[in-house]
């Protein structure tokens, strides 16, 4: 008896998850709980672990692939047992086939999750729910595990190789030739490479596998010359000409998507406007040397510092604490401020949420701040703290910068963005004095408000920075 375990809901919407690495391979045993797959979603790492106790029959995906919510990830059998042929592959290279070429394919005569010989787990598992049929996210173009009942044996409409984006390639069909790939390894590969699929030889099974595609790839490096793949090469994956030797293509992938789709979404949709101001900040920094003196313990830096200003910026002006719904026409003004700031992760720019942050101390806020950045310093904040964001505080002066123009994080309608306090001279009483000095960018969404809403708001910071005892007034 066999129990396959399906990618589980992971939470906080989250429709999708790319399998990073695993750590298990078919004929190992594997116990309750046991952690048998890294995942990464649009938001945070996390590994996942299985429900079932037994033998690995099955890997049903590879690194690399994304997997909807309720797609197969793993089968497990009983201690010792197998699941035999799953795929039906028999044959000369069928193991092979099975192995690499079906990856993201449905076992033939498979059904769909929750359907006839689905076993589902016998025991609730934290965060499964895969409801009526998992949500897909529409407009990627990223490799998607397809629901097939490919076999090895020739198909009656064999499959036309397709490239990175789904199209098929120039030259694909060349000479009414249709090539049977069915790996997404094995088409990445080709794409990122700018290989016609139709020049290489495929092996006994009649499939282009990862093998010999590496093969032709290798001839091709021993005979520069002499392939004519480059001139058949699909325009995507050449761009404007032929690609240099030393290029190298990075997928879009894990957090690094999420920015991309919401800082493009934030310039496709929100006419934003940017307004900035210098600031003399030599109170504010002797301010934070006075509260470490007072309280060594609560590490209070500038961070927690410009947080506990922007708090205060929000209650003044509340506008800039929304967002704008769309579909309902709608301004939506947050009861709560939920205060994202930006930091650098193993995995590129995240930005951790401290939740109720205008229900925090100055000394809440600092240790808030503290193990988020730590947390994403490890590449270990979960989603949640990924997510729910009102209003973004990015304090790029620590790369060194003077200033920004600051893209919205969607669907915040603001962000505020400090430089690097540096001296400088500045008039003081009268007098040039050498001073630190920062500066204040802030980009606001126009439809939220107009450009006297988000002065007040950029020169209410602005006089706390210089002036930080004025925050004593409403507290």
């Amino acid at each position: 008896m066999t129990q396959v375990f399906r990618l589980p809901d992971l939470g906080e919407g989250l429709t999708e998850a790319e399998i990073v690495e695993w750590h298990v391979a078919a004929g190992d045993e594997v116990g309750v709980d046991q952690e048998v797959v890294t995942v990464e979603t649009a938001k945070a790492a996390v590994s996942v672990p299985c429900p079932y106790a037994g033998t690995v029959a099955r890997v049903h995906a590879e690194a690399g692939q994304v997997l909807p919510v309720g797609e197969p990830l793993i089968t497990i059998g009983e201690p010792g047992g197998s699941e035999g042929d799953p795929s039906g592959a028999t044959g000369a290279g069928g193991e092979q086939y099975r192995e690499e070429e079906q990856a993201g394919a449905r076992p033939s005569g498979g059904t769909a999750p929750g359907g006839e010989g689905d076993d589902q787990p016998e025991r609730p598992l934290i965060g499964y729910g895969a409801g009526d049929g998992p949500a897909r996210r529409t407009g990627g173009s990223r490799r998607r595990r397809r629901s097939t009942s490919a076999t090895p044996t020739a198909p009656s409409t064999p499959p036309v190789v397709a490239d990175g984006g789904g199209r098929a390639p120039a030259g694909a069909a060349d000479g009414g030739r249709a090539v049977r790939v069915i790996s997404p390894l094995v088409r990445r590969l080709a794409h990122e490479h700018g290989v016609d699929l139709t020049t290489v030889t495929p092996g006994p099974t009649g499939v282009v596998r990862r093998a010999d595609l590496e093969a032709y790839l290798s001839a091709r490096t021993d005979h520069p010359d002499s392939g004519s793949d480059r001139a058949a090469a699909p325009v995507g994956a050449r761009g404007a000409g032929r690609p240099d030797e030393g290029d190298t293509r990075i997928p879009i992938q894990g957090v690094q998507r999420l920015m991309v789709e919401r800082l493009s979404t934030s310039r496709r949709e929100i006419p934003d406007a940017t307004t900035w101001v210098d600031v003399d900040a030599t109170r504010l920094m002797k301010a934070k040397d006075a509260l470490r003196a007072a309280r060594p313990d609560a590490g209070i830096g500038v961070l927690p510092l410009l947080a506990r200003i922007t708090v205060a910026g929000l209650a003044a002006y509340p506008a800039l604490n929304s967002s704008v719904d769309t579909e309902a026409g709608q301004i939506v003004h947050h009861g709560a401020v939920h205060l994202g700031f930006a930091a650098q992760s193993p995995r590129g720019l995240v930005v951790p949420v401290v939740h109720d942050a205008h229900a925090m101390t100055t000394t809440e806020l600092a240790a808030a701040l503290r193990e988020l950045t730590l947390k994403a310093r490890d590449g270990k904040v979960s989603p949640a703290e990924l997510t729910g964001g009102t209003f973004t505080l990015n304090n790029y002066g620590v790369f060194g910068v003077d200033g920004s123009t600051p893209i919205i994080n969607h669907p915040e309608a603001a962000m505020l963005g400090v430089g690097r306090i540096v001296d400088k001279p500045w008039a003081h009483r009268g007098k040039v004095k050498v001073r630190k000095v920062t500066q204040l960018s802030f980009t606001f969404d126009h439809r939220v408000c107009d450009g006297g809403t988000a002065g007040g708001f950029l020169r209410f910071v602005a006089d706390c920075v210089e002036q930080p005892a004025a925050l004593l007034a409403d507290l």
